[in-house]
């Protein structure tokens, strides 16, 4: 059964006596609530419900007197008002002001209330259920010409809204950094949102970037200017030049002076001069708009930008265009698919994991400044969504009508698999699809089949099988810990969802801390069922995790005629604790707990002198490619291998291939057991010219390594060689013997 994840409502995230006395007295203000953690995009002072959008807290207004279409709940959904034919005629304020005041009154009250959704928001009825649309989304549905006409009202439009809408409140971010799906309404729906910006200020300054500056230009002429034009008269502001301009659209004096004090006063506006307020577009460049304040910067298509374009070069620049100094005075509308990660990809996806809402500085801030969002593309698939706007995900019992009154007898997810089954013979081009119409981050960010070292097919095949809910339970998240938090005791294990361990398999309790002591020394009593790989670190301290290395351990078993799962690799920790010490005993405790040796790197060899202080020398394994009496003092002082050696290298990698092509992936008895999802990603990427940021592929492979040590184990053939005795060799053939 197909469960959404992309918005939660929380219903005791600030307690209701809170919020009812706090509503009471219109005391919410618009913004970040530090105390209870939420931002509040209420601007009545009053909060209902709280939801949770991308790990983002948000509280919605409180809703009052919202709108019935019909009072019947199958017909009720959003339904566009219609403009009113008398005002319809009218083209601008100087229009209006030649009508005379009784006919002006007749309209005072509906303009009001125009202006006043468009501050607030708007709520209806949709299927019975009290709905809330921001202002912003409500002239986007109410105001806005897109290529289709009037827009539909989406589900997944009112979340993104309502997340924008979060950014534009909360003071410490730059804007949203937003991960969609092709034909997502991204481009109207921003275009939309900078002219709805622009007429309500004065003296600032709206910009557009894209992939190119072509794509810059057609989506201000396409989108931004027929907008514009189609806006009733009193949200239109005066324009300066042509009806239709190519490069800049310039409003004299901005729409909100036009507030029925102002209308009922009959100012004459036409006599004041002076640009105010211009949207404009740039070419396509790292320096893009570089200098430049900005109230509101749209990058489209920011995914695609190819060399020696780079959208991280431009964020930087531009990221200083919309702040004055620590203040923020602008806001960013990122949105893009992703390319291929050598094509723009790569960009785009350390900009988007960089704005992750859980990781923030000590100002409060992501490390880019703006917000992720990702919408997974059964929200937002053409022909799946019903009348009210909500996703078909589900094959329905009966058909259900769209949007477009057609009908719906299946569901988008099967719709989906359908296509993706019809391209696995083709990866390139299953994962080009993936890309344009992602169910998850991992799918937005696919790369090209032909860029890996290793079997990409295989690999993506088992996330995507891993993805799957029947998988959800595979992996538990824990610490290990001494027993009675006395060392060199027995170890336990204690699920923990902060813990830096994921565990896919635990041993019976009686291969549990089995551990063999010859002459003082602690070997490891299951070295014949599995073992470890590691890739150790030695400085201690903080670090810029995107840039440091992290350590990682990896744990897979042998075949063996113990309980034991053959070929398994039931451990992962990838992670970079305060300090090296905290790791070191991360790893010592996983190794008695298992009872397995480790293969590690030696020449980061703090990790294998800590094990000899503490007794564990013997869980240490030598390099399996050189017998003992060729070891060089070191090596036999503490163990490991080297990773210097371009033979090593060549093995490490070889041994990692072998693995993927026998154990991972469609196999002839089902999809392959390897459910840690950081390590499969990070072998795609692998790249065997720069192995410093590929912890996990380095561990794994070291891990493969160790189980497999006779593969490398060096034979030594026995060399014979001619010795002459001197004496000679006869014929005895006929009657005399001869000399041969």
């Amino acid at each position: 059964m197909y469960e959404q994840n992309l918005i939660t409502t929380l219903d005791n995230h600030i307690k209701p006596s809170i919020i009812s006395r706090l509503n009471k007295s219109k005391k919410w203000e618009y913004g970040y609530n530090k105390e209870h953690d939420v931002v509040v995009i209420s601007k009545t002072g009053k909060i209902g419900e709280i939801v949770e959008i991308q790990n983002l807290k948000i509280a919605l207004p409180y809703i009052e007197n919202a709108y019935k279409r019909s009072t019947k709940k199958e017909e009720q959904y959003w339904e566009q008002a219609k403009y009113p034919k008398e005002l319809e005629r009218i083209k601008s304020v100087f229009d209006w002001n030649k009508y005379p005041d009784k006919f002006k009154e007749n309209w005072y009250d509906f303009i009001d209330a125009e202006f006043k959704y468009r501050e607030e928001g708007f709520s209806f009825y949709n299927n019975g259920v009290p709905t809330y649309i921001t202002g912003t989304h409500y002239m986007y549905l109410q105001w806005s010409k897109i290529d289709v006409g009037a827009p539909d009202f989406r589900e997944s439009n009112r979340i993104f809204f309502i997340f924008w809408e979060a950014c534009k409140a909360d003071n410490r971010c730059y804007g949203m950094c937003y991960l969609k799906n092709r034909r997502s309404g991204f481009s109207f729906m921003s275009s939309a949102e900078l002219v709805n910006q622009a007429t309500l200020s004065s003296d600032t300054r709206y910009g557009i970037l894209s992939k190119s500056g072509a794509d810059a230009k057609k989506m201000f002429t396409d989108k931004v200017v027929p907008i514009s034009i189609n806006y009733p008269f009193f949200f239109k502001p005066i324009q300066d030049g042509m009806d239709r301009p190519k490069t800049e659209l310039a409003y004299r004096i901005p729409a909100s002076k036009l507030t029925r004090r102002k209308l009922d006063a009959q100012e004459q506006l036409e006599e004041l001069e002076g640009l105010d307020t211009t949207i404009d577009w740039k070419n396509t460049g790292d320096n893009s708009y570089d200098g430049e304040k900005l109230r509101l910067l749209v990058h489209d298509e920011s995914g695609k930008w190819e060399k020696p374009d780079n959208i991280l070069n431009n964020w930087r620049v531009t990221k200083t265009c919309v702040r004055l100094g620590s203040k923020i005075v602008g806001k960013c509308m990122m949105g893009s698919t992703s390319n291929a990660l050598d094509k723009g990809g790569e960009n785009f996806k350390k900009l988007y994991y960089s704005s992750d809402v859980t990781k923030r500085n000590r100002n409060g801030q992501t490390s880019s400044g703006l917000y992720s969002l990702f919408i997974p593309m059964e929200w937002n698939f053409e022909g799946f969504i019903d009348r009210y706007g909500m996703p078909v995900f589900l094959t329905p019992e009966q058909p259900v009508k769209g949007a477009d009154d057609m009908w719906i007898d299946y569901g988008v997810i099967e719709h989906w698999q359908n296509e993706v089954d019809g391209l696995k013979s083709d990866q390139d081009a299953l994962n080009e699809y993936y890309r344009q119409f992602p169910r998850t981050e991992q799918h937005a960010f696919r790369d090209e089949a032909k860029q890996s070292l290793f079997n990409l097919s295989k690999i993506y095949e088992q996330i995507d099988y891993n993805d799957d809910l029947r998988n959800s339970n595979v992996l538990t998240q824990g610490s290990f810990q001494w027993e009675n938090g006395i060392q060199d005791t027995k170890v336990i294990f204690v699920p923990n969802k902060d813990g830096r361990f994921l565990i896919s398999w635990i041993p019976p309790l009686n291969l549990q801390n089995r551990v063999i002591i010859k002459n003082g020394v602690k070997y490891p009593g299951n070295e014949h069922c599995g073992a470890f790989g590691c890739d150790s670190y030695d400085i201690s301290g903080t670090v810029d995790e995107s840039r440091g290395s992290k350590g990682a351990l990896h744990g897979l078993t042998k075949f063996s005629m113990e309980d034991v799962p053959p070929s398994l690799f039931f451990l992962e920790y990838i992670a970079r604790p305060q300090t090296a010490e905290i790791f070191f005993e991360d790893v010592l405790m996983a190794l008695v707990f298992y009872g397995m040796p480790i293969l590690a790197e030696n020449n980061k060899p703090r990790l294998l002198y800590y094990l000899k202080r503490r007794g564990y020398r013997g869980y240490s394994m030598n390099r399996p490619d050189k017998v003992y009496n060729n070891l060089s003092p070191a090596e036999k002082e503490i163990g490991g291998i080297p990773s210097a050696s371009q033979d090593m290298l060549q093995a490490h990698a070889a041994a990692i291939e072998s693995y993927i092509d026998r154990n991972v992936g469609l196999l002839e008895e089902g999809y392959g057991n390897m459910y840690f999802q950081k390590t499969l990603n990070d072998w795609s990427r692998f790249n065997i010219g720069n192995r410093t940021k590929h912890d996990a592929t380095i561990s794994s492979g070291l891990a493969i390594m160790a189980c497999n040590k006779n593969a490398y184990t060096p034979v030594f053939r026995a060399q014979k060689d001619t010795v002459s005795l001197g004496f000679k060799k006869y014929n005895n053939e006929g009657f005399s013997s001869k000399i041969i």
